[in-house]
């Protein structure tokens, strides 16, 4: 498995970690405003994995 799919399945358990406490804690709680922070990192890691080198989009 690579560094990217390692990443997105991180991704997707953070999407739903974050679901369950905001549907039980509410959406601005701070272990839901937490996890948020995180899941944009991760995101932001992602997208940057998946760029190509030369920063040409296509």
């Amino acid at each position: 498995m690579c560094a990217a799919d390692k990443l997105l399945n991180h991704i997707e358990l953070l999407r739903k970690q974050m679901t369950e406490i905001a549907m039980q804690e509410g959406l601005s709680s701070k272990e839901s405003v937490e996890i948020s922070q995180e899941l944009d990192e991760m995101l932001n890691r992602y997208n940057e994995i998946r760029q190509p080198v030369d920063g040409n989009s296509r």
